[in-house]
């Protein structure tokens, strides 16, 4: 069984499930399969909002994709909630990216 068909089944049994959610994100955005992971990390986000590397892994799903003004976005979001949660190191990661995007438009 592949690894989409094994978190699929996960999430049949608990949808809710933040690691396997963003594994199926994860694993979608590593076949090129950029809507359908963009997706599952919306998903995600909306059961977990505090879930810092959703926002950051589909930002860099976003800026692979040249769709530059929605990381942007997606990083702005992840840095406000890392930075209410204290989660520094997540806020300094997506701090970085979103300079890295800026200094390159």
């Amino acid at each position: 069984m592949d690894k989409v068909a094994s978190l699929k089944e996960i999430l049949e049994q608990d949808p809710k499930n933040a690691f396997a959610r963003y594994g199926l994100a994860m694993e979608f955005a590593g076949r090129g399969e950029t809507e359908t992971a963009l997706a599952e990390f919306g998903r995600l986000l909306a059961d977990h909002p505090e879930y810092t590397a959703g926002y950051f892994m589909a930002a860099q799903t976003l800026a692979k994709a040249r769709r530059t003004a929605e990381a942007k976005g997606r990083l702005n979001e992840g840095i406000a909630v890392a930075r209410k949660s204290g989660n520094q190191h997540a806020a300094r990661e997506m701090q970085a990216m979103l300079e890295d995007l800026e200094m390159a438009e």
